[in-house]
């Protein structure tokens, strides 16, 4: 007679969740569900509106700072940054075949040519993040490896070359040599550890990817389609042309001064100062009326020079586009790239302005002089502290170099200076937003850990170098 015990017997022995256990998942999977995270906003916007202390003088300016920082944001990133970029990403969804994707950027390519092809299409644009996100979830959502879609989210910003000269010229060779090595190896260090990480789900990414069916012929000849995201790109770079920042401020009243220009809005503008003036020192931020202001002078560069015809290349793109559209694209296609871009917009723009927000609010009661005490020495904790304060801090594009100056000459050590132009222009509280709306929140903190710890640690390693 068969003696061996049934299965169910087995089952019986097995211990069974508490009632306190099986209560907590439940009440975890109800919060973390979408209409959760719904209610925890709502209940997060209450408590931060019923508790804030309006009548704390602080909390007043931390405010305006907020808005002042949106209305910049508005003025001087959206329509020229922004605006393409998702443009930019509507197209690679409605335009630019999966195959095409996932034969250079997908978990079946050379791991080589994606890392390169996502390290160097993202460094060509040398725009801040908030334009390299649209592109970064254009490319994501079409199929691209996790690994290389990390590498361009970081190569964009990161690899800026304009930044990279100036790095060198302003904060010295040494920093700027730094700056490149430690960005183009980031590119690919950020992207393999991310692939490594979720390899589990790169597998279930990979063997979607081999059961697809063959790809549809394309529409069009692949020069006109390469031609057409030529045009969008180009746009975008000559759009988001940066005037230089350096000028010599002439006022109405005769008075001249040396600054940096880091922000302008409506009615004001911000600088910080190159030399001491009227009480302030240099390196302080001020911020002057606009009216008050006569002109602005500045050192005569080629890229002064190509400022002053960005706006007729950028129109002659855009013309180069529309004649694309209305000889090789159809009605039909046309309204889908409209839509597609729309439906990037809604995702996008809410958190970006939101992040924004925040940021502004948070830095007008963080002042810079408190940072530079905290990254006065070339410690762990220093190096750390830099790099997590770049992380969550927004940099306008080209600014994390004067305001990068300014903590030096209070006292920032050269190890935290380099964590922090490698974390800074690469993330932003806004930025992090975003990415955890693309690709989850697990992989999100996933990906700022590792640009945080990797920029500690090369900045430990180059102020120990330089020291």
């Amino acid at each position: 007679m068969d003696h061996t015990p049934e299965k169910v017997t087995t089952l019986e022995l097995e211990p069974k969740e508490s009632y306190w256990i099986t209560a907590w998942k439940k009440g975890a999977g109800v919060l973390f569900s979408r209409e959760g995270k719904i209610f925890l906003l709502f209940a997060g916007i209450f408590l931060f509106a019923y508790y804030l202390p309006l009548g704390s003088d602080k909390v007043q300016h931390a405010i305006l700072e907020a808005f002042k920082m949106l209305q910049a944001y508005a003025r001087n990133h959206t329509l020229t940054c922004v605006a393409p970029a998702l443009f930019i990403a509507g197209a690679i969804i409605t335009f630019l075949s999966q195959a095409s994707v996932l034969r250079y950027l997908g978990p079946t390519a050379n791991k080589f040519l994606a890392y390169t092809v996502a390290s160097v299409s993202g460094s060509i644009l040398a725009v801040c993040s908030c334009s390299v996100l649209p592109m970064f979830a254009g490319i994501y959502k079409m199929g691209a490896g996790l690994g290389p879609a990390s590498a361009f989210l970081y190569s964009g910003p990161g690899i800026n070359i304009l930044a990279i000269f100036l790095t060198a010229r302003v904060l010295g060779l040494e920093l700027g040599i730094a700056r490149t090595v430690g960005a183009v190896g980031f590119a690919f260090i950020v992207g393999l550890l991310m692939a490594g990480i979720f390899r589990k789900e790169e597998k279930v990414k990979h063997a979607a990817a081999m059961a697809l069916p063959e790809p549809e012929a394309p529409r069009r000849p692949l020069w006109q389609t390469a031609l057409f995201f030529f045009s969008l790109v180009f746009l975008l770079i000559f759009a988001a042309w940066v005037n230089p920042r350096e000028a010599t401020i002439h006022l109405k009243d005769g008075q001249q001064v040396q600054a940096v220009v880091l922000e302008e809005m409506a009615d004001d503008m911000v600088f910080q100062l190159s030399q001491d003036w009227e009480g302030k020192k240099k390196e302080d931020q001020i911020v002057l009326k606009k009216s008050r202001i006569e002109r602005l002078e500045r050192p005569e560069t080629w890229v002064l020079k190509v400022y002053r015809v960005k706006n007729y290349i950028a129109g002659l793109f855009l013309a180069l586009i529309l004649l694309m559209l209305w000889r090789w694209f159809t009605r039909e296609e046309t309204g889908e790239w409209l839509h597609n871009t729309w439906e990037f917009t809604k995702l996008l723009a809410p958190l970006l302005y939101g992040g924004v927000l925040a940021v502004g609010f948070l830095s007008a009661l963080i002042p810079t002089q408190y940072v530079a005490t905290l990254v006065g020495d070339n410690s762990f904790f220093a190096n750390f502290m830099a790099a997590l304060i770049g992380a969550f801090w927004y940099f306008a594009t080209l600014t994390e170099v004067p305001i990068t100056q300014a903590l030096i000459r209070m006292g920032m050590d050269q190890g935290p200076a380099l964590a922090l132009l490698l974390a800074g222009p690469a993330l932003s509280l806004p930025n992090m937003i975003v990415i955890g709306r693309v690709m989850g929140w697990k992989k999100t903190v996933v990906f700022v850990s590792i640009i945080v710890l990797i920029s500690t640690f090369v900045g430990m390693g180059f102020g120990w170098l330089v020291g």
